[in-house]
């Protein structure tokens, strides 16, 4: 069996399983899921608001981040087309792993497979691929919106988001005049999007902060760019 089709058939067998096991938490239906504490100014209701879409670009890590949150709080959260996800980097930012099903690799698939655990789960995290067709874009965000999940992209922007959040500014810290060690990464994010994200917003953070995890700067600080795409052990 070609590895895309046993992708979507993995997706779409989990997600009965899934779906029964996260009923308690999404037949809640609050309006919003709880995001870090770091992350609350990013986002206009000060959380994840459900239905909604969240695209991140500019680190991977970033877009992990916003599944600690909801995973700590009970949700079920998923992550689509990211072999390269470091799964000790997400427990560093809070991810539960026992809820947190990977399809690392779906091919063609992928619409279906991100189709089927949108149907499951909380969250779905996924990686775009580089050209995204408009009609699959729109289904998968219907869908989301429909089910009351929250669909969280990196990769291709094509997507029309409500909510886009992406890395300006990062620097490492650790580093001297050819030695040390990468204790932190601080970075600046800007949030934009559409109706109440169109304010644009700005915080600084540590990310992933020199005791692990993820804190907020007191104030915005801007740093110099920096290449920060296979720094840590998720980008």
């Amino acid at each position: 069996m070609a590895l895309s089709q046993r992708a979507v058939g993995e997706g779409q067998a989990a997600a009965p399983e899934l779906k029964n096991l996260a009923r308690p938490v999404s037949l809640a239906r609050e309006r919003t899921l709880p995001v870090l504490p770091a992350l609350v100014d990013l986002l206009p209701e000060g959380g994840l608001r459900r239905g909604s879409t969240v695209a991140v670009s500019g680190g991977t890590s970033l877009a992990l981040a916003l599944l600690a949150g909801p995973s700590q709080a009970g949700s079920w959260c998923a992550a689509v087309g990211l072999p390269s996800l470091g799964l000790v980097a997400a427990v560093e930012v809070g991810v539960v792993l026992e809820r947190f099903p990977l399809v690392a690799r779906p091919g063609d698939e992928w619409p279906a497979v991100v189709a089927a655990l949108v149907d499951a789960v909380d969250v779905v995290l996924v990686c775009l691929p580089r050209h995204v067709r408009s009609g699959d874009a729109r289904r998968l965000m219907a869908k989301a919106r429909d089910r009351g999940a929250v669909l969280i992209t990196t990769g291709s922007t094509a997507l029309a988001a409500d909510v886009r959040l992406s890395v300006a500014s990062c620097a490492w810290e650790g580093l001297g005049k050819g030695h040390g060690r990468l204790r932190a990464r601080r970075i600046d994010v800007v949030a934009s999007g559409r109706g109440a994200a169109a304010r644009e917003r700005r915080v600084s953070l540590w990310l992933p902060a020199a005791n692990g995890g993820i804190e907020r700067l007191c104030d915005p600080v801007s740093v110099q760019a920096s290449d920060c795409s296979n720094a840590a052990v998720v980008g």
